[in-house]
């Protein structure tokens, strides 16, 4: 997210080249010299018109590689569109992967359809054009005497150097971002009231050592009041003071008013890419999914560690469309902040996934595993168990509801009422100006 903004936010018909198999030439042994002589011409007549056959071919099949190349392009922006006007679920016949709800899922989507889809398609097209090209220019008709070779160091070289540069240009943005998958975002939100007559504002960096502040782009700044927040620049709106040391300071250009208030979010878990871009906070919450044939039981340590299970909801009792993707239970969390997710299992090896989220994590009787998502957008996600379970894996849906604050800790009270606790929140009318405040930094990407 760059300082400022607050809103972020194939196939053509292939043309077929077919080339019947010719028979070498065998002149008759009936006929006198001259004509034989006029026969042995033959192959090599044959061979010039198999070079020009070629040459019309290799100009085909630059055409074609120009017209699969447009159409593919074409085709992503279609599928890209359906996807997106489906919402957040799978439907029959959709291929591109479904709406990204999370700074983290846009990262994943920008991976898969800029880095791995345009390297797909390069290398399947040149592989293609070199198939056709060796069949039309090396065929028996056009080339009737083949050549014999052990060896080509250029073309060994080719193959082998090319492949390697391919896969580092894959390897260093998919590790950067396993990595960010895998790590639980630690990022830590301040809030400081502008007294009117101060610019400089004194934060601790008290993060471990290897995850310490150390640079501009690991502090975000925002400033407004109740109503809403703008971000700031840095080196235009502000300087940062300390970086890597014990305490940093954020001088402002400006002296705010009084009343304003500073949001200050530090951290090193940077989610999103160029303006999208963002600090994400520690997780505010912990879900435990555990795995059983066949469904989820789900419970909120946070939250008086109740719990409920969560089944595939029969047929007759949804729609169509929602026939496998529905649950009798919701998972429910709120909107723009981090939740951790720790999964594991009763019986055999299921998994937790939400593509929306790009969440997919195994879930493994006798151990833990962990990771984290935060939604972007209100709204009803849907997952299913991505491990082979057994025979009625495909019964084990996931319902995930993400809602407001309020919303949230008004479901928290009533689930906490039905495992017979007290209600943990109190009445709430609206959200507290903090909150608002809060969210003017930490809902940047929410607010729509």
């Amino acid at each position: 997210m760059a300082p400022g903004a607050l809103a972020a936010t194939f196939f053509p018909r292939s043309t077929r080249v077919t080339q019947s198999a010719g028979t070498a030439y065998k002149p008759s042994p009936t006929i006198d010299l001259s004509c034989r002589r006029r026969q042995a011409l033959r192959p090599e007549r044959r061979a010039a018109r198999g070079r020009s056959a070629t040459n019309l071919e290799g100009l085909m099949m630059k055409l074609n590689a120009g017209r699969a190349i447009a159409g593919l392009t074409a085709a992503m922006a279609l599928f890209g569109a359906a996807a997106a006007e489906t919402g957040y679920r799978p439907v029959d016949g959709d291929i591109a992967m479904l709406p990204a709800a999370s700074k983290l899922a846009e990262e994943v989507h920008f991976f898969h359809n800029l880095i791995l889809m345009p390297i797909i398609t390069v290398i399947s097209l040149i592989v293609l054009a070199l198939l056709l090209w060796v069949m039309a220019r090396y065929n028996s008709k056009a080339n009737p005497v083949p050549r014999k070779f052990s060896h080509n160091t250029l073309v060994e070289i080719i193959w082998t150097g090319v492949p390697i540069i391919i896969l580092i240009a894959i390897a260093l943005p998919s590790f950067e971002l396993l990595f960010k998958e895998d790590v639980i975002p630690d990022g830590k939100q301040i809030v400081a009231d502008a007294d009117g007559a101060t610019n400089v504002f004194t934060f601790d960096n008290d993060f471990p050592a290897s995850r310490m502040v150390a640079a501009d782009r690991h502090v975000q700044v925002f400033l407004g009041n109740a109503s809403g927040g703008v971000g700031l620049t840095p080196g235009k709106d502000y300087q940062l003071e300390g970086l890597g040391s014990p305490k940093v300071s954020v001088k402002l250009a400006q002296t705010p008013k009084a009343g304003d208030r500073l949001v200050v979010r530090m951290g090193r878990s940077l989610v999103g890419a160029g303006d999208n871009r963002e600090i994400a906070l520690a997780p505010t919450m912990t879900l435990k999914a555990i795995g059983f044939q066949w469904g989820w039981t789900y419970s909120y340590p946070d939250f008086g560690d109740f719990e409920f299970t969560a089944s595939m909801t029969p047929k007759e009792a949804t729609t169509p469309e929602l026939y496998r993707f529905e649950t009798d239970n919701h998972v429910v969390v709120p909107v723009g902040e981090t939740i951790r997710v720790v999964t594991t299992a009763r019986d055999v090896i299921h998994a937790w996934a939400l593509p929306n989220m790009a969440i997919k994590i195994d879930a493994v009787p006798g151990r833990l595993n962990e990771t984290w998502f935060k939604a972007d957008k209100e709204g009803v996600y849907y997952g299913q168990c991505s491990e082979i379970c057994g025979v009625r894996h495909s019964a084990m849906p996931i319902t995930v509801e993400v809602v407001s604050r309020p919303a949230f800790e008004a479901w928290v009270n009533a689930k906490r009422v039905e495992s017979g606790m007290e209600p943990m929140f109190g009445a709430i009318a609206s959200v507290e100006p903090e909150s608002k405040l809060a969210d003017a930094a930490s809902a940047v990407s929410a607010a729509q």
